[in-house]
């Protein structure tokens, strides 16, 4: 089994900052890319970004310059810093990752349960 569990969403003003975290554990041979998104009510979930095992990241156009996400590898985390954040920035925000277990030789992906990103003065 493997959980992946979100934390650092809240309610910021415009213009400011929030770090999401995303820590992996349970039964995990290695991960391979971790990622970003966020879904708001009555649209299809988004990609943000995503990292590689190696560090490759890619970020779509309506955050680049303004997000970046990293990951510690020894910690099995996964950030998302969010910089001059916008109101239409709002949703929910799930990290996923792309897990081998220990137990077997395919991949899955795996899901956090979600944290409120609220932008709003």
């Amino acid at each position: 089994q493997v959980q992946l569990v979100e934390s650092g969403g809240g309610l910021v003003q415009p213009g400011g900052s929030l770090r999401l975290s995303c820590v992996a554990s349970g039964n995990i041979f290695r991960i391979n890319a971790m990622a970003w998104y966020r879904q708001v009510p009555g649209k299809q979930r988004e990609l943000v970004t995503y990292i590689t095992s190696d560090g490759s990241t890619d970020i779509e156009d309506f955050v680049k310059g303004r997000f970046t996400t990293s990951r510690d590898n020894a910690k099995n985390t996964w950030y998302l810093q969010m910089n001059s954040l916008k109101p239409e920035d709002s949703a929910v925000y799930y990290c996923s990752a792309d897990v081998r277990p220990s137990d077997s030789r395919n991949t899955y992906k795996y899901w956090g349960q979600g944290t409120q990103v609220t932008v709003s003065s």
